[in-house]
């Protein structure tokens, strides 16, 4: 934020900086250009979008326009704002992230939306989420369903300790998380539906992605270092131990020919109602499949 720098005495008004950062994200070829500049804004003065143009006459303080300057920067570096500003919306919840877990998508709240229509609000339901990360899905489940019981689980400490946090910032109840890998630990207990949105991106395709995601999300939130369905093999191994009779799977797949690949082997014996199901960018985006 040189301009700033070398101007120090000028006064930098909100309508100033949103000006500012939209040419300057723009000229570094940033997608959209104002909202991020946006973002940042609010986050820098704690408000909504809206409130943006409301207080566009108001002028920040030299702290603010220091802050200001260091997110610029590290969002120039293509550094997530999620994980610039430490927080992240997913399905009507606020959660704090950083760079131990995946940052919430939108495009995971597909999951949310499948498990709520299958279920009523006053179900004591069970509810297992693997690879929990921020807790995100477990925690949008457990606020929306306030008489289910859910469990969050990830081989990482710190993924789960920031869960636990997110918990209690949310003043759930109804929820707990452990830390265990999926893969080498057993899970106690049976439920009615497990949830996971795994590592699946391929090891091959890692390089691929964009530098937002391959260059600052952790690498073992987004791949098996395999061919992206060592989690899915391990899930319909296990299905019988982890899903109560007629329990439900929930799980998020990737792009391309991933979707294909996962309903073909969970197109089995082993289960009925199998079908994926579409986010709202019209991309194969949940599995659901139920246990016979």
């Amino acid at each position: 934020m040189s301009a700033i720098a070398r101007t120090p005495q000028k006064i930098w008004r909100v309508i100033d900086i949103l000006k500012w950062g939209e040419t300057y994200f723009s000229e570094a070829k940033f997608e959209s250009p104002r909202r991020e500049i946006e973002v940042l804004v609010q986050e820098t003065l704690n408000c909504k979008r809206v409130d943006l143009y409301l207080r566009f006459d108001e002028p920040l303080t030299k702290k603010q326009l220091a802050t200001l300057r260091d997110w610029i920067k590290r969002r120039k570096e293509h550094e997530p704002s999620q994980y610039i500003t430490g927080k992240a919306g997913f399905y009507n919840i606020e959660l704090n992230v950083n760079p131990n877990v995946l940052i919430p998508r939108p495009e995971s709240e597909t999951l949310v939306e499948q498990v709520l229509e299958k279920v009523s609000k006053k179900e004591n339901l069970s509810i297992l989420d693997i690879g929990t990360g921020s807790g995100c899905i477990a925690l949008a489940l457990a606020h929306e369903l306030p008489n289910a019981k859910v469990i969050g689980i990830d081989n990482s400490y710190e993924a789960i300790e920031l869960a636990k946090s997110n918990a209690q910032n949310l003043h759930l109840s109804n929820i707990e998380f452990n830390c265990a890998d999926i893969l080498t630990e057993d899970v106690d207990g049976q439920f009615d539906m497990v949830i996971s949105n795994p590592p699946y991106v391929p090891k091959s395709e890692i390089s691929d992605l964009m530098p937002e995601v391959r260059d600052f999300e952790p690498h073992s939130a987004l791949t098996d270092n395999a061919d992206g369905l060592i989690f899915y093999r391990k899930f319909i191994e296990i299905s019988n131990i982890i899903l109560k009779a007629d329990g439900w799977f929930f799980l998020e797949v990737g792009i391309g020919e991933h979707p294909k690949l996962v309903k073909e082997m969970f197109s089995d014996d082993k289960f009925d109602n199998v079908e994926l199901i579409k986010d709202l960018n019209g991309d194969d985006r949940v599995l659901a499949a139920q246990l016979r």
